[in-house]
C-alpha cells in the first residue's frame, strides 16, 4: 500500500486526531487565536486547489447543464431548510441574541469546504462545484429576506455583499482557475504531470489542516461564552441529523443517483459559517453573542461532517442502492 493510499484509507482517524490536537493548542494557548484565524482562508483555498485539481473538466463543464440537480439544491436550502430552521430555533431558542446568530449561520449553504467533504464521502463534487454560484447568489438576495421574517428588520439591514462576493472570489473562482491551469499545463508537459501527481498527495493533509485552524482559532471564542451558548447546540445537532434525512427523501423522489444524492445531502446540510462570522461581527451593539453562536456551529458541523462522511456512502446512501 503506498503512503497515499494509507492516507485515503485512515483519513477520517487523522481528522479526529487533528481535532483534538487543535482543541488541546486552543485550550492553552488562547491568545494565539486571532494569530491562526488570519490563515484560514489561504488554507482554505489550497485546500479547494487540491480539490479541484482531481475534478477532470470535461466532466464539470457537464455538470453546469444539470438544471435538475442545480433546482433540487436551491429548492432544499431555500425552502425545505428554512422551514426546519424555523421549527428547531422555535423549539430550543428564547434568547434573542441567540436566535440571530442561529438564523444568520443555519439559513446560509457552504459554498467552499461542502466540496471536499462531499467528494470524500463519495459524492458528485463537480456537480456540487457548478451550483455553487447559484448557492452564493440567492443566499445573498434571501438572507435579508428571511432574517426580515424571522427576527425583524433591525438585523436585516447589516447584511451585505462583500462577505459573500470575497469568498466566492478568492475560495472558489481562483482556485478553480488555477486548477484548469493545472490541468491544461499537465496535458502539455511532463514537469505538469509531476506537479499535480505531488498535489494529488495533499487533500488528506490539507482536510486537516483546514480542521486544525478552524477549530484553534475560532474554539477559544466559544469557550468563552459557552453557558450562554450552549442553548444552541441541541439545535445544532438536530438540524445534522433532520436535515440529511429530508435530503434523502427528495434524492427518492427525484430518482437521482447515489453520487448526486450524496452531493445533494451535504450541500443541504454543510453551512457557510467561515463566510457568515464577519456578518456576524457586524452587528449592532447588544448583538456580542452572535460570533460565539456562529462559531459554535463551525465545531460542531465539524464533527457532524467527519461522521456524516461515513454514514451517508454506508447507511443513507450506499452505493448498492
Amino acid at each position: 500500500m503506498s503512503g497515499k493510499e494509507w492516507l485515503q484509507r485512515r483519513q477520517v482517524g487523522v481528522y479526529a486526531v487533528v481535532v483534538v490536537l487543535a482543541v488541546a493548542v486552543a485550550a492553552s494557548r488562547p491568545a494565539a487565536a486571532r494569530a491562526v484565524e488570519r490563515v484560514i482562508d489561504p488554507v482554505l483555498a489550497v485546500l479547494l486547489y487540491v480539490t479541484f485539481l482531481e475534478i477532470p473538466f470535461v466532466r464539470l463543464r457537464r455538470a453546469f447543464t444539470n438544471t435538475r440537480f442545480v433546482g433540487a439544491a436551491l429548492a432544499m436550502n431555500f425552502l425545505v431548510v428554512p422551514v426546519v430552521v424555523w421549527v428547531l430555533t422555535r423549539v430550543f431558542l428564547q434568547e434573542p441574541v441567540v436566535l440571530v446568530g442561529a438564523l444568520m449561520v443555519l439559513l446560509t449553504p457552504c459554498i467552499d469546504y461542502v466540496v471536499p467533504f462531499t467528494k470524500l464521502a463519495g459524492g458528485d463534487a463537480e456537480q456540487l462545484t457548478a451550483t455553487t454560484p447559484a448557492l452564493m447568489l440567492v443566499q445573498l438576495l434571501l438572507l435579508p429576506v428571511y432574517l426580515w421574517l424571522f427576527v425583524g428588520p433591525r438585523v436585516a439591514e447589516v447584511v451585505e455583499a462583500g462577505p459573500f462576493i470575497e469568498a466566492f472570489l478568492f475560495l472558489i473562482a481562483l482556485p478553480l482557475t488555477l486548477a484548469w491551469l493545472t490541468e491544461a499545463w499537465a496535458e502539455r508537459s511532463a514537469s505538469g504531470r509531476q506537479w499535480q501527481a505531488t498535489m494529488g498527495w495533499l487533500p488528506v493533509p490539507m482536510m486537516a489542516a483546514t480542521l486544525f485552524v478552524v477549530v484553534a482559532s475560532q474554539f477559544p471564542r466559544v469557550r468563552s461564552s459557552i453557558d450562554q451558548v450552549a442553548a444552541v447546540v441541541p439545535v445544532y445537532v438536530a438540524f445534522l441529523v433532520v436535515v440529511p434525512l429530508l435530503a434523502r427523501v427528495a434524492v427518492s423522489l427525484l430518482e437521482m443517483d447515489v453520487g448526486e444524492g450524496r452531493a445533494l445531502v451535504f450541500t443541504s446540510v454543510t453551512r457557510n459559517s467561515l463566510v457568515v462570522l464577519p456578518l456576524a461581527l457586524a452587528l449592532p451593539a447588544g448583538y456580542e453573542l452572535a460570533p460565539a453562536v456562529v462559531v459554535t456551529q463551525t465545531l460542531v458541523e465539524l464533527a457532524g461532517m467527519v461522521t456524516l462522511t461515513r454514514v451517508v456512502p454506508a447507511w443513507l446512501l450506499p452505493e448498492n442502492e
